[in-house]
């Protein structure tokens, strides 16, 4: 099965989206560490990632192996205080790799029914251990003081989630298509194709950035009515952002999105989800979030309403926000008109949320704030990042200034400056 993954992408294709992640996604450097998170299922690609960085001039790749259905035989049969911690030693690894100075590149897909037979709470207990014993790692990845990148390849289970009434191998080769599509991938030149995509995204930044709009004001016909308040000081980020000794990446492939960090006590407001979240195994879907004064006070899903509770009940933190994201209904993605079920494609193709921790990359000066300087300026703190998309083809977004004036920023899902 492995194999006709890999059966359904021509050789010269598959080069091409590795050399995409490897020179572009986390743009290695030459005498560079690289770590590659894979499961076995995608060893083809691994490898393909591996060669395209020693061709790049990685000192070392090191393929961190995944087996999810090693990992689902220890949720279901591993003692509770194993459930309950995550080991040092592993925790050690990823401190090492930082000291070396190390990118990382994220290879993930979706098995929807694999944790199926699991009971959610020994998901959820593992990940909050392993988030909270990592949470200066992950702090780092959100910051952007390593580059990484998180890109996606097709599994049987994905692709006949997405095209239901396609044979395994037409859905196999359907969903490669639309990835290497939204992943501008399937050009002659897609790291060319990159570096114009990047500056698009800069003129639209620049003018946010400029503007400094006190909040962001959403609304659509499904329900959405939802006022965001903005930090002083933010900053949009987009596209390619940069690490901190300034070498520019791309963490996500794809990207369309322009984003920045709310004011954690300013979000009011309803918010209607409008395509699902798949969140520790589990897919959430038809679900909308209340707040007042930032806080989540009111949730529910007509699918997933347990592991929804479970997301907003990570942490006092995860009850807030730490990201907004203005993205246009127009991209080659969203004109797709696809449900992914996966949040790195979904939330590629509208406007979404980030439920949980702010970057202070959003900030101005951010990286040299201390976490209680940033606490002070409004941004939220959690070991949770969890996104969730509420953009919709008649999204209309107004950006509010100070003394009240309001700006039409994006008028039936797209963008209007």
């Amino acid at each position: 099965m492995t194999k006709g993954i890999y059966e359904c992408i021509t050789k010269a294709q598959l080069k091409k989206y590795a050399e995409l992640a490897v020179r572009a996604g986390v743009n290695l450097q030459s005498n560079q560490l690289l770590i590659i998170h894979s499961d076995i299922q995608h060893a083809p690609f691994a490898r393909q990632v591996q060669t395209a960085a020693y061709e790049a001039g990685a000192s070392n790749v090191f393929i961190d192996w995944t087996d999810e259905q090693s990992t689902k035989a220890f949720y279901l049969n591993a003692d509770d205080c194993v459930i309950d911690h995550y080991p040092d030693w592993q925790a050690a690894r990823f401190k090492e790799w930082e000291q070396a100075d190390a990118a990382y590149i994220h290879i993930i897909s979706e098995n929807f029914e694999v944790f199926k037979e699991v009971p959610s709470e020994r998901i959820d207990c593992f990940q909050k251990a392993s988030r909270t014993k990592l949470r200066s790692h992950h702090s780092k990845i959100r910051s952007h003081e390593v580059r990484w990148c998180l890109l996606a390849v097709p599994s049987v289970e994905w692709a006949t989630k997405v095209f239901p009434d396609l044979r395994e191998e037409e859905a196999l080769k359907s969903l490669w298509e639309l990835i290497m599509t939204g992943a501008r991938a399937d050009g002659e030149h897609p790291i060319k194709d990159w570096q114009r995509h990047h500056k698009a995204f800069e003129s639209r930044k620049e003018f946010l950035n400029e503007m400094q709009f006190e909040a962001l004001h959403f609304t659509n016909i499904l329900g959405t009515d939802l006022c965001v308040g903005l930090p002083e000081g933010h900053l949009y980020l987009g596209g390619g952002v940069l690490d901190k000794k300034g070498i520019p990446f791309f963490p996500n492939i794809p990207t369309e999105e322009i984003f920045t960090a709310p004011h954690k006590n300013r979000v009011n407001g309803k918010l209607v989800g409008t395509k699902p979240l798949v969140y520790g195994g589990s897919v959430i879907d038809d679900f909308y979030l209340l707040f007042q004064d930032g806080r989540i006070t009111d949730y529910y899903a007509a699918k997933g309403q347990e592991a929804l509770r479970s997301l907003i009940e990570t942490d006092e933190g995860s009850h807030y926000l730490g990201e907004i994201a203005l993205v246009s209904d127009n991209s080659p993605l969203a004109q797709a008109d696809t449900l992914f079920y996966n949040t790195l494609f979904d939330e590629n193709t509208s406007c979404h949320i980030g439920i949980g921790n702010a970057s202070p990359s959003n900030l101005q000066n951010g990286k040299d704030r201390s976490e209680a300087e940033s606490k002070e300026a409004g941004l939220n703190a959690s070991i949770l990042s969890v996104n969730a998309t509420f953009g919709s083809r008649d999204m209309k977004v107004k950006g509010r200034k100070e003394d009240g004036t309001e700006v039409l920023l994006m008028e039936d899902g797209d963008f209007q400056f």
